[in-house]
């Protein structure tokens, strides 16, 4: 069985959060779609809006999305996993002010490079690192499908 070199693993993964997170590279969205392109044409009034009865606001989903990069890229860079409320930002984010929404945002663009750079930085990978910096990219963009998806309920 073959490895897979550190340089192409990290090439891959630094395609992958672009497309997610910057500008879509056409490996799985569509034009204009990736976190940062979405979260720009979002108001604050719209981030503010809870999505069906028992859904959390855009807001919360984009803190969340920043709490889960932050809590995997602590695990990446230190191999510890701690345990962690993650039910408190979908508890405590709700309607939110213009600042209070570009804060959220810039947080996000924060953490991304954090995590982004800590991937970057692993030069002999593990098993639970690969797993770990692969998350970091499939929960985004699960969490980009969501936010999308509830773009089409609150913008009309």
């Amino acid at each position: 069985m073959s490895t897979v070199q550190a340089e192409a693993l990290v090439k891959a993964l630094d395609l992958l959060f672009t497309e997610t997170f910057d500008e879509v590279q056409g490996i799985y969205l569509d034009k204009g779609t990736s976190m940062f392109e979405t979260l720009a044409g979002i108001s604050a009034r719209e981030a503010s809006i809870p999505v069906g009865g028992k859904c959390a606001t855009l807001a919360a989903q984009v803190k969340h999305t920043t709490f889960y990069l932050d809590v995997l890229d602590e695990a990446l860079r230190t191999g510890q996993f701690e345990s962690r409320d993650w039910g408190r930002i979908w508890r405590e984010t709700s309607a939110v002010t213009p600042d209070e929404w570009d804060a959220i945002k810039a947080e996000l663009a924060a953490s991304y490079g954090r995590a982004k750079a800590s991937v970057s930085a692993i030069t002999e990978w593990r098993e639970d690192e690969i797993l770990g910096a692969f998350a970091l990219i499939i929960h985004t963009a699960y969490h980009l499908g969501e936010i999308r998806q509830a773009l089409c309920v609150v913008q009309k």
